[in-house]
């Protein structure tokens, strides 16, 4: 029995070892040199490529934030030790967690600057979720946020790299749609459209190995300025 349990703690120390040191030190050596999404694909921490951006939306972050919670989106809490603690917890007892913390995705050389999702039934297992980078131009002299919206369908190993993660659904363009629909019924949308060939090919994998599927057209959201229009 001792020698059992000591195989198993050797197992799993090997696998610690592999997944989160290992893997992820070989792969961003790789990629540094083999691998240039541009600005149509985030990253991963360790570089890889991650989800695709499927959604660029025009406006300040106090119309964004607002208009986002109006379509009932939950903004997602910092990455810690208790927050991750705690989504651990409720995704094995099935509790709901309406802000769960996201992982990390890069764009523009740094991680997201704000994350929201919706959650589905009674568990963070499953969930759509969105993380939103600031561009460093303006549009109408006002503020774009490029986002990266996909639907968390499960939780299991990365087939990257073997860490935990969320396994996204390939279909990102009804994501891309779930948003602007709902900022529309929110009544925080002054125009809408979709920039035509946006992603020149229709598909790819993100950093833990899931497919993404898409019909190549970004959607795009003008927000109203004044929020007393909003309902």
């Amino acid at each position: 029995m001792r020698k059992r349990v000591a195989w198993v703690i050797v197992v799993l120390v090997v696998w610690a070892a592999a997944a989160y040191l290992l893997i992820p030190g070989l792969t961003k050596l790789y990629f540094r040199h083999h691998f240039d999404g541009g600005p149509r694909i985030t990253h991963t921490a360790d570089g890889h490529p991650g989800d695709p951006i499927n959604i660029a939306i025009e406006g300040s972050e106090e119309e964004l934030v607002r208009a986002m919670q109006a379509a009932g989106w939950h903004p997602a809490d910092p990455i810690t030790f208790d927050t991750s603690m705690r989504i651990a917890v409720d995704s094995v007892v099935r509790k709901p967690d309406d802000q769960a913390p996201v992982s990390n995705l890069f764009l523009f050389g740094r991680k997201q600057d704000l994350a929201y999702e919706l959650p589905v039934g009674n568990s963070p297992r499953q969930r759509h979720h969105v993380r939103f980078w600031r561009w460093d131009k303006l549009e109408d002299g006002r503020p774009v946020w490029f986002g990266s919206a996909t639907f968390d369908e499960r939780v299991g190993l990365s087939h990257a790299n073997a860490q935990v993660t969320h396994h996204i659904g390939p279909d990102v363009d009804a994501e891309r749609d779930l948003i602007m629909s709902g900022l529309k019924n929110a009544g925080w949308t002054e125009d809408e459209y979709f920039v035509e060939g946006f992603h020149k090919h229709p598909e790819g994998r993100n950093g833990g190995g899931d497919l993404w599927r898409t019909d190549g057209r970004l959607g795009a959201v003008v927000l109203k300025q004044d929020a007393t229009e909003a309902k």
